[in-house]
């Protein structure tokens, strides 16, 4: 399947079981209600999919599920999150094999790796597989970061075709396409400021909210490229204590007890996360339920 890297991609959580298993049905309702609310594609095995407790068999699960239930209408994308050189191809090979569409990247996990060092890594994930590769550039987390003159370097890899923008600098959007111009499709990768890239031009948006609330992330997405921005505004103002879940460490409990009480999702989480308790569980549970409270009533945005 061709495809653009454009609009709504779910970084998608992996529901589990009490006996700690993938929870495949779980996991289909939450598919059927992106699918429902008009999402461009989803992200498998993204930091919100637990992807470093996620075991190769349980991946293949969800791509096979996610691919089977599906039917080719939206492009999935599987994550390369990995230590070595080594398993990063194997992984590579998988996702091909398994018959996925696109692969985002991360840079080499547990070792900052250098400039060289990590454009020889990109360049490696990109050679071994003809499929389209998303770079996922997020130096607040992974403490790596792909410089625009380092993007210059990996532009000779022709099959690079997206970025997953999460340096927190709003600017690195009109950088990027004043160097590059559409060389690269820009994604925002940081809910809290979604609709501000989007407005400066960001093709599309990988959410993490969107596991909770898709209609509403998807709302917001075609206003902006529709030109309501007001109408936008007004929902990305109501939305925005629930996105400032997706920027703290708990992300994954967080997001994932906002998807509990939409009714599209578990609090499960595999160790070393523990779900929230006492204190902590009550603040976030607050702004949940006051998002929930106050939901908006939208208007006909997949129409635009």
């Amino acid at each position: 399947m061709a495809f653009s890297w454009h609009g709504v991609f779910p970084a998608l959580l992996t529901p589990f079981t009490a006996n700690d298993e993938p929870d495949l049905d779980l996991f289909g309702k939450n598919l059927d209600a992106q699918l429902d609310a008009g999402v461009d594609g989803i992200i498998l095995g993204g930091t919100l999919g637990e992807a470093s407790t996620l075991q190769t068999e349980e991946k293949k699960q969800l791509v096979e599920y996610s691919l089977k239930k599906l039917g080719g209408k939206i492009p999935v994308v599987m994550n390369i999150a990995e230590s070595s050189a080594r398993e990063a191809l194997n992984q590579v090979k998988n996702a091909e094999k398994w018959g996925v569409q696109g692969l985002m990247a991360l840079p080499p996990m547990r070792y900052k790796s250098d400039e060289g060092e990590t454009i020889a890594w990109f360049t490696m994930i990109a050679n071994a597989t003809s499929l389209p590769v998303m770079i996922y550039n997020n130096p607040v987390d992974y403490k790596i970061e792909v410089t625009p003159d380092m993007f210059a370097e990996l532009a000779v890899c022709e099959n690079i075709t997206a970025i997953k923008e999460s340096t927190r600098d709003v600017t690195n959007v009109t950088r990027m396409r004043n160097r590059f111009g559409d060389r690269f499709k820009l994604l925002c990768g940081v809910d809290t400021l979604a609709m501000e890239e989007l407005c400066l031009g960001a093709d599309g948006w990988v959410a993490g909210l969107v596991d909770a609330f898709p209609h509403e992330t998807v709302a917001i997405y075609r206003l902006v490229k529709a030109g309501k921005i007001a109408e936008a505004t007004s929902i990305y103002r109501w939305f925005m204590p629930l996105l400032e879940l997706d920027i703290h460490p708990k992300l994954v409990q967080y997001i994932k007890l906002a998807a509990t009480a939409t009714g599209i999702g578990s609090e499960y989480v595999r160790a070393p996360r523990l779900p929230i308790t006492g204190v902590e569980r009550q603040q976030v549970m607050a702004v949940i339920n006051e998002g929930i409270r106050t939901r908006p009533e939208l208007p006909d945005y997949l129409s635009l």
